[in-house]
């Protein structure tokens, strides 16, 4: 079974990539993020391009920026929209939907980003996570899970091109990264970075500054899984042919191939960079010029 995660930073903007990249990557079952759609929106854009290729569809979204989605060419059962218990902002917003796909239970995840340290978004970020965890622990507790999505977190200071870039903001405070650590520390494993303990891996690049061609990222698209998952995993890398090119999502898809792998143990990113942007630490760019994921 070939699972796979991506922010597609708009649905609609990106129909015909996604289109492409489902009869490219030929991945079983799909969590989007940041689909940008109502449900309604979402299947009278879809509908007919999933069914045609065998998905199933599980949409959360109210149209404006967030939205999430499980597409299955399996089973989608026992489907949960929303985090339950989760706190709003004011209100509930879609950033997680669940469903058993083949055995497996899945949460397709938009975490809230945080703008600023300073910002109620952030409180609000740990606040949703500290939910998440604990839904999290009871789901794993029952069978196979797999938690992937945008986390809007750096697990590390290897996750980021250059972490003094970013020094004061979000995404690779210790608050937050405390909250990643509690939620894996429910049972799971980040299984990308599991298998390419020591390798430079990253899932986004900001649109500014050539950040993608430079290969300034950052890894917060995650893939987390409970042991009786991570056994199973034969592959897990990034897909960059899905960020190149024009009218691209600002992140790329990050793919986990189970029991089999048919493109054979790949990665960490396929294609890799070119030596010249393989790797960026230490540049001497100012933190306004380096930017942020988009504060959503």
């Amino acid at each position: 079974m070939r699972i796979a995660t991506w922010n597609v930073n708009s649905a609609k903007a990106r129909q015909a990539r996604l289109i492409e990249w489902l009869d490219r990557a030929e991945p079983d079952v799909v969590c989007l993020q940041e689909t940008k759609l109502s449900d309604e929106a979402f299947l009278e854009l879809f509908d007919e391009d999933l069914f045609r290729r065998g998905y199933r569809v599980a949409h959360h979204g109210d149209g404006r920026w967030n939205g999430v989605a499980i597409l299955s060419r399996g089973t989608l059962d026992d489907v949960v929209r929303g985090l339950p218990g989760g706190p709003g902002f004011p209100d509930p917003e879609p950033r997680a939907v669940a469903a058993t796909c083949d055995g497996v239970r899945v949460w397709s995840l938009y975490v809230p980003n945080g703008r600023t340290v300073d910002d109620p978004h952030y409180t609000y970020k740990l606040a949703w996570l500290a939910v998440l965890r604990d839904i999290v622990a009871a789901d794993a507790a029952r069978g196979p899970l797999m938690a992937l999505g945008d986390f809007n977190i750096a697990p590390t200071d290897a996750d980021v091109w250059d972490v003094a870039q970013f020094e004061g903001s979000t995404h690779i405070t210790a608050a937050e990264r405390d909250a990643l650590a509690e939620i894996l520390g429910t049972g799971l494993t980040d299984v990308l970075r599991a298998r390419w303990p020591d390798d430079v891996v990253y899932t986004y690049w900001d649109y500014r500054q050539l950040a993608f061609a430079k290969n300034n990222g950052m890894r917060i698209d995650l893939t987390l899984a409970t042991a009786d998952v991570t056994d199973r995993v034969r592959a897990v890398w990034v897909d960059r042919a899905a960020r190149k090119g024009a009218g691209t999502s600002d992140h790329a898809p990050v793919i986990v191939d189970l029991d089999k792998a048919p493109n054979g143990d790949v990665g960490p990113m396929v294609p890799a960079p070119s030596a010249r942007g393989s790797s960026n630490r230490g540049s001497s760019r100012t933190s306004s010029e380096a930017g942020s994921p988009r504060q959503r």
